[in-house]
């Protein structure tokens, strides 16, 4: 019985190690047809965020806050009203220029009506030169034959030569009434443009009382209380507009060799778990390190130097439905894995993406100054005809 037992040791030894050597094989060969298929094409990184775009809420003029009308996580619409300033002082300003404006119409429309004077001006001294030239022919033809005094001569002789000053005197005040309106109309007399642009002034003070919501957004970190008194600049709250995200992967050096520009990607978040896969497109890689953009860039050039593997950005667009379908918040974590199979876009970019923001929501204030300016325009050059 010991013996056989002794025999059977030795085999049972034998066949469990060829047994773990054939899972361990096997375990290679279905590693190696993974990569080989897939792995080899394929870059992951957990190293990766969302972004988007951080709108910073600011007062462009000082003021003193009378109302606050948003708050944390609170949605807003474009152009809806987040903050109010107190506007005594900006619409003072604006009463102060819409007179100056009409006294600067009736001022310019009388100007007009001095080239009118002055043209009358004219004829009437060149009519009183004319008469006089005659009086003087006629009196110094009645003195050749002693029919009138030499004094009477004299006299005439005089008043025409007072007449053709006068008549120089009205040309030359002619010329410069003339010259002030030359080329010009009351609507855009420089005179007249300069006070409706003090009105434009006041008005966009007026309108710049009331902050708006630059986009669709959701309110975040609001500093801002009711009665404070606030500078240009002054950090109110900020705006994230959760429709305009993408995400920053930090890959590492040595994984951007296939990295190419349009190539698709898949990212999962801890939020939903791996249920949920996003879809993206690789959008365009960083030019430098974040290390080269610090406030301190490391110096390398020392004598006791260890080197460490450097990571790049790369920016990942999201699919607008996707993230209309499943939210994201800026900030969160997200495991990203690029399929690096299609080699035929550029490593950088070569043009310009497009990728411009810009809102309307502060163009109105000038635009609702045209038609108080016409207004007044009318106004003041009928009462000064």
């Amino acid at each position: 019985m010991n013996t056989d037992t002794s025999i059977l040791q030795p085999n049972r030894r034998k066949r469990t190690l060829l047994l773990l050597f054939s899972a361990f094989m096997l375990i290679a060969l279905v590693y190696g047809v993974w990569w080989f298929v897939h792995g080899r094409h394929h870059e992951t990184t957990d190293d990766a965020n969302v972004s988007g775009n951080l709108i910073r809420v600011t007062p462009r003029i000082a003021g003193t806050v009378v109302a606050v009308r948003a708050d944390d996580t609170d949605y807003v619409a474009q152009g809806q009203l987040l903050v109010s300033l107190d506007d005594t002082d900006a619409r003072i300003a604006l009463a102060k220029a819409e007179a100056a404006l009409g006294t600067t119409v009736r001022q310019v429309a009388q100007a007009f009506d001095l080239v009118t004077e002055r043209q009358a001006a004219v004829r009437l001294n060149e009519e009183t030169l004319r008469q006089a030239q005659v009086d003087f022919q006629r009196r110094t033809g009645a003195a050749a034959a002693k029919m009138v005094s030499r004094e009477e001569t004299e006299h005439a002789k005089s008043a025409m030569t007072r007449a053709e000053a006068d008549l120089q005197l009205a040309r030359a005040q002619l010329s410069s009434a003339q010259n002030a309106v030359k080329g010009t109309t009351i609507e855009n007399h420089p005179a007249v443009l300069a006070a409706a642009d003090q009105l434009r002034e006041a008005m966009v003070a007026v309108s710049r009382c009331q902050i708006r919501a630059a986009a669709n957004g959701h309110i975040a970190k609001r500093s801002i209380q009711v009665g404070q008194q606030v500078a240009v600049g002054t950090p109110l709250m900020a705006l994230v507009p959760l429709s305009q995200l993408w995400v920053d992967a930090n890959f590492k050096e040595d994984q951007l060799k296939r990295l190419r520009l349009g190539q698709p990607v898949e990212l999962t978040s801890d939020l939903y778990g791996n249920s949920i896969v996003f879809h993206g497109k690789v959008a365009g890689v960083a030019p430098g390190t974040g290390a080269v953009f610090s406030l301190l860039p490391p110096q390398n050039a020392t004598g006791n130097w260890i080197k460490i593997v450097q990571r790049l950005p790369v920016r990942i667009a999201l699919d607008d439905k996707e993230i209309a379908a499943h939210p994201l918040m800026v900030g969160l974590s997200m495991k990203v894995t690029v399929n690096t199979l299609e080699q035929s876009g550029p490593a950088l970019a070569t043009e310009s993406a497009g990728n411009h923001f810009e809102t309307p929501v502060f163009e109105d204030a000038a635009k609702d100054a045209e038609p108080r300016i016409a207004r007044i325009i009318a106004a003041n050059r009928g009462a000064a005809k």
